[in-house]
């Protein structure tokens, strides 16, 4: 019998978990209206709705009328403010940027339309725009059903940033800024202010052979990627002739074959502060660092470009340039160029050709025992950013050539300096 009596004497236990639960869920949707509503309610608000109450209460047991009636006041101007968010704003919003990767110092138009595809007009309301750090307010007028309202905006663009354009935020509010309701739409929208960069003709650093290199325009008589049939000249090797066209022709032929060239090009910039003496100096560096990546690129060489902390995808000019946009200060802990130096040994050992570009604060000694550090048989060129110098100057550092420029515009003489 007492196994009989369990099953009745657990039915109110259950009963009361499951009253528990029904509440708890009545009391997060009852919570998260409130929050909901109280969201909407600036601190001016609770300020003037504190002080009606006050007002009130003073006036009744004071028995002072003019407290009354000035409570009275503040309640109505209050109510009469929450009218306001009565109303649609189910915009339909489109944010368009006519170029979403421009280069510092160009211009940055976009478009932001908003559009009533409802069955009832919407009353006038704010439009908040992020644009990175600040915020472009638009005001909308009463749009009909059907009606669209357009407007134009610019970014500024006079430092290189990614800068987040979004999300468009539609606010509903009175007059006196007491009640404000916002609802985001539409998505945000990456602009990438590129670092000014110059472009350059010639290879940018030469190049070496290589068994897992690509052809190239340069034809020699011995390689591995096959061009094309010449006649036998003396001195060429014997086992590059081909004894079928020899046979065929009566005249000894042998294979041509176009040079290859190895393609791991590794750049290794600086972003410590210390290694710098001013902001500019910085940047000057990030564009040197994109001048001859994107060279780099165009000569059909794998590109490997790290900063401290992280590897920046370089795989096109494109991902390189929208990587450097972003680039900032690393933190003290992070190092400086001769840690960095240390990390691109360890990670990329096969490196053809390595650049270290840093600022004027890095001394000889560091920078020597950065350029020492690096993979071995590696072609080493170090770049120095300092604004205060009016033309490049060359250097040698131990295996490492070392050029310090002052202006973007000198970066294709300074290569053209170490190439010679």
């Amino acid at each position: 019998m007492t196994t009989e009596a369990l099953p009745a004497a657990t039915a109110p236990i259950d009963r009361d978990a499951g009253w528990r639960d029904v509440a708890a869920v009545i009391g997060a949707r009852i919570l998260s209206r409130l929050r909901l509503v109280t969201s909407a309610i600036r601190p001016l608000a609770w300020v003037l709705m504190a002080l009606a109450v006050g007002f009130w209460i003073l006036g009744q047991i004071a028995g002072w009328a003019e407290f009354t009636v000035a409570a009275v006041v503040i309640a109505l101007t209050v109510g009469l403010c929450a009218l306001f968010l009565i109303g649609r704003t189910a915009y339909d919003v489109s944010l368009d940027l006519a170029r979403t990767r421009v280069v510092v110092g160009e211009r940055a138009v976009g478009a932001l339309t908003l559009a009533n595809r409802g069955a009832r007009a919407i009353l006038p309301s704010r439009v908040v725009l992020p644009v990175g750090s600040g915020r472009g307010e638009f005001g909308i007028q009463r749009l009909a059903p059907g009606e669209e309202a357009e407007e134009l905006f610019a970014i500024p663009t006079q430092k290189r940033a990614v800068v987040k354009v979004g999300p468009v935020s539609v606010v509903r509010g009175d007059p006196l800024g007491l009640f404000e309701r916002a609802h985001r739409r539409d998505e945000p929208v990456d602009l990438y202010v590129h670092p000014r960069t110059v472009l350059f003709d010639g290879q940018s650093l030469g190049y070496l052979r290589d068994l897992e290199g690509l052809p190239a325009a340069d034809l020699s008589r011995d390689d591995v990627s096959f061009h094309a049939l010449l006649e036998y000249q003396p001195g060429d090797d014997l086992r590059h002739v081909h004894w079928r066209s020899t046979a065929r022709t009566g005249t000894m032929m042998v294979r041509q074959y176009e040079e290859t060239r190895r393609s791991h090009f590794v750049i290794g910039l600086s972003r410590s502060a210390g290694d710098y003496a001013t902001d500019d100096d910085f940047e000057l560096a990030i564009s040197a660092a994109g001048s001859i990546g994107l060279r780099a690129i165009r000569d059909s060489q794998r590109v490997d470009v790290r900063v401290q902390g992280r590897e920046l995808a370089a795989g096109t000019g494109k991902q390189l340039l929208d990587s450097l946009s972003g680039v900032e200060y690393s933190k003290p802990r992070d190092g400086g160029i001769d840690q960095l130096a240390g990390v691109l040994s360890r990670t990329m050992p096969l490196a053809s050709v390595v650049v270290l570009v840093c600022g004027s604060r890095v001394d000889t000694d560091d920078l020597r025992v950065a350029c020492a550090r690096l993979p071995f048989g590696a072609k080493v060129l170090a770049v120095v950013a300092d604004r205060s110098v009016t033309a490049p100057a060359l250097r040698r550092i131990g295996e490492a050539d070392v050029v310090t420029i002052g202006a973007l515009e000198q970066v294709p003489l300074a290569l053209q300096k170490v190439l010679a």
